[in-house]
């Protein structure tokens, strides 16, 4: 498992770690049933308190990305293909929504919006 913090990003640590983690997950960088570090561990790495680490885990898993089993540790759920698929529409359904927003910023009607999401799917 790979995370960055950044001090600069506005987001706070514990948010930039769960992101990062579940980023990880929905590509499939993490598997289901794989160890993550525990809370120490990836607290001792990252030079943060072990508190920041355990936020990030506590809502990864009310989320139900990650599963934590008393006296062995946190592992990836295991999300079914639904779950992942879910996250991943998610994911892009924001992204459209942030695309739409910046075409309306520019003052382009929905016809205009729909044509240049159409010359897109058209070049993909």
């Amino acid at each position: 498992m790979y995370i960055i913090l950044s001090n600069s990003d506005p987001l706070p640590l514990y948010e930039q770690i769960k992101k990062q983690i579940t980023e990880q997950i929905v590509t499939g960088k993490l598997l289901p049933e794989e160890a993550l570090p525990s809370i120490r561990a990836l607290a001792k790495e990252l030079e943060i308190s072990v508190i920041t680490v355990k936020k990030a885990y506590d809502d990864l898993e009310a989320e139900g990305f990650i599963v934590t089993r008393p006296g062995k540790g946190s592992v990836v759920a295991q999300a079914g293909a639904a779950f992942v698929r879910e996250a991943k529409l998610k994911a892009m359904q924001d992204s459209l929504e942030e695309a739409i927003a910046k075409g309306r910023e520019l003052g382009m009607e929905d016809g205009e919006i729909r044509h240049t999401l159409d010359l897109l799917l058209k070049e993909l």
